[in-house]
């Protein structure tokens, strides 16, 4: 029988990647607030009442502005992985920068929880060329930020040289586990409405159009692999609304009525360690 993992994940960015983004002004703070203030509330909930552990991605700056509502993440014992102090993509940051964002906000998680994430994801899934490096640096099990799968984790490379006019030479394989996401699988592109002076974001979709793709996704694991992580990525300001907590929660019921086994990112992380050991290092 086919071990179907699947692994809900939360991207709580409040209001952190408004600001980020310069949109500062009272109409985007509030559509970050809503997410602490009533998404996240409503997700806990629901994930209480169908017994099902998941994995926070959490910005320090939301550590720190909201810090009731992240403790009531980890008190229900939801795994806090590590998204960056200020939502910043690290390609825009300077490795001193990228550093000092990876060490504070590790900090904010530390204290929190009483230990340091295992778990990062990039804010904007956008890895810098020194990130796998610093990931590797300050002891990170795995990442999940990158698409070169669906459904199987794989080790990350360091190093690759891409360019244009010449093929590219791809770097060494580290012991960094990836564990793939996808936008489709994102809420955010999905549903969100954003309008600025060069670009639009049109969103608004119908929730059970999109909770189609994503049941679809997961029968396709079902079908096709003996083993497997598909990872859902969601927003307590997008998802928390009311009728897309309700595809939500079609979508956790569709899963467990076909077999779904749920656990944390961090979890399935340490099944696909076990099934696949990083290679002992070379003798020098």
């Amino acid at each position: 029988m086919a071990r179907c993992i699947v692994c809900l994940t939360f991207d709580f960015d409040a209001i952190s990647g408004w600001i980020a983004r310069g949109m500062t002004s009272p109409g985007p703070i509030s559509r970050g607030e809503f997410g602490p203030h009533v998404g996240v509330p409503r997700i806990l909930d629901l994930l209480r009442r169908y017994e099902i552990v998941s994995s926070w991605y959490i910005p320090g700056h939301t550590l720190e502005t909201y810090p009731d509502q992240c403790r009531s993440v980890a008190d229900a014992g939801h795994e806090v992985g590590h998204h960056g102090w200020t939502h910043r993509p690290p390609a825009s940051l300077t490795h001193e920068e990228e550093e000092e964002e990876l060490i504070r906000a590790n900090e904010a998680i530390h204290r929190l929880t009483g230990r340091l994430a295992r778990g990062y994801r990039s804010p904007s899934w956008d890895l810098s060329a020194h990130s796998v490096e610093l990931l590797l640096k300050h002891g990170f099990l795995y990442d999940s930020s990158m698409m070169a799968d669906d459904y199987l984790p794989y080790r990350v490379r360091e190093g690759d040289i891409i360019t244009l006019e010449q093929p590219a030479v791809f770097g060494r394989s580290t012991r960094l586990i990836e564990m793939p996401i996808s936008w489709t699988l994102d809420d955010y592109p999905h549903f969100e409405f954003i309008r600025t002076p060069t670009w639009i974001l049109p969103g608004n979709m119908n929730a059970n159009s999109v909770l189609g793709n994503w049941v679809d996704d997961f029968l396709y694991l079902k079908a096709n692999l003996d083993w497997g992580v598909l990872t859902y990525t969601f927003h307590p300001f997008v998802i928390g609304r009311g009728h897309r907590m309700v595809a939500l929660e079609k979508l956790i019921r569709t899963l467990k009525e076909n077999g779904a086994v749920f656990m944390t990112v961090e979890d399935a992380a340490a099944e696909y360690e076990k099934r696949a050991p990083a290679p002992a290092p070379a003798a020098v």
